[in-house]
């Protein structure tokens, strides 16, 4: 069974791990609420229905005609995120006074990966970086991504127009509710939907009884900011190219949660959840060293797990 970090922090062993757990919970608007599927091995291999099986109406006496769905057999690697922290036994003991200083480096090396996760998940490309895994922008297709408009389109100046296309993006993804799901966009985006709610209703702003965070919902679903890289970039930039909109664009992601394959949702991977060691004084040089290590990766159990809006404008 698939728990969250959230569930997690409570069964850390030590409490090292404990605030590492809880730095992620903190840092994340991702890895605060994608339940973690615990794997054996480093791949996690399932079968996608392809096609189902023919069924009919048949007479008294008469036979069906023997029919059998098909599968495409998939699988999902896990990758390697973390780093290792030192802290020179000098800024140890001459800068101890003033905070932890080791807490202080693990806690920004934690925060680092924390980014590097959400960036994967949305714009991962094993092409570009072949030791991450391919986020959501590469992974859907078809139907689960909606054009805002042919030239863009944004919250306040698209009005019902774009709430009409944000509402279809929400029923492409099915089974999505507030307890499971969640709206990805950049806090721009997130501002101008805010503003256009207050003349048009359906946004309320929340505290999640998952995290305690307050967010804002957009009928119930979540609507959260996956932030920036550890560069300071966003992750869902407005940068994007729709029609005549050039580098003017975003994405907004709808994504459904779950906890198994069962679920036909995004589900996260991992063999040992995130770990955290203290690896004490090293031999090479006179520092202390933290490592955090988290093996993970992620799935899309359906076809109808997500959904994609290009060409949304801050405007």
């Amino acid at each position: 069974m698939a728990v969250t970090l959230v569930e997690a922090a409570k069964l850390s062993q030590t409490n090292l791990q404990r605030g590492v757990v809880e730095t992620f919970i903190q840092e994340s608007s991702i890895l605060d609420r994608i339940p973690l599927l615990q794997i054996e091995g480093n791949a996690y291999a399932y079968n996608e229905e392809a096609t189902l099986p023919g069924v009919a109406f048949r007479s008294v006496n008469e036979a069906y005609t023997e029919s059998t769905g098909t599968v495409n057999q998939k699988s999902e690697s896990l990758v390697i995120l973390g780093g290792d922290a030192d802290v020179d036994k000098f800024i140890v003991r001459t800068r101890g006074n003033l905070n932890d200083q080791r807490a202080t480096q693990t806690r920004m090396k934690v925060k680092a990966a924390s980014y590097k996760f959400q960036d994967t998940f949305f714009n991962g490309d094993v092409a570009v970086d072949p030791k991450g895994f391919d986020g959501l922008k590469k992974r859907l297709t078809g139907a689960q991504v909606l054009d805002a408009a042919t030239n863009g389109m944004g919250p306040v100046a698209g009005g019902h127009d774009f709430f009409d296309v944000l509402d279809t993006a929400i029923a492409r993804v099915r089974g999505i509710n507030g307890s499971n799901g969640a709206i990805y966009a950049n806090a721009g985006v997130i501002a101008r939907v805010k503003s256009s709610a207050r003349r048009l209703g359906g946004v309320e702003m929340v505290r999640e009884a998952l995290t305690q965070k307050m967010i804002a919902t957009y009928n119930g679903i979540p609507m959260l900011d996956p932030g920036q890289t550890a560069a300071g970039v966003d992750i869902l930039p407005q940068t994007e190219t729709q029609g005549t909109a050039a580098g003017t664009a975003s994405s907004i992601y709808v994504v459904k949660f779950g906890q198994d394959e069962g679920d036909q949702a995004v589900t996260g991977l991992t063999n040992g959840g995130v770990q955290a060691y203290d690896l004490g004084e090293l031999q090479e040089k006179p520092a202390y060293r933290t490592r955090i290590e988290f093996y993970c990766g992620m799935a899309v159990f359906g076809g109808k797990a997500a959904a994609r809006i290009r060409g949304v404008l801050n405007a």
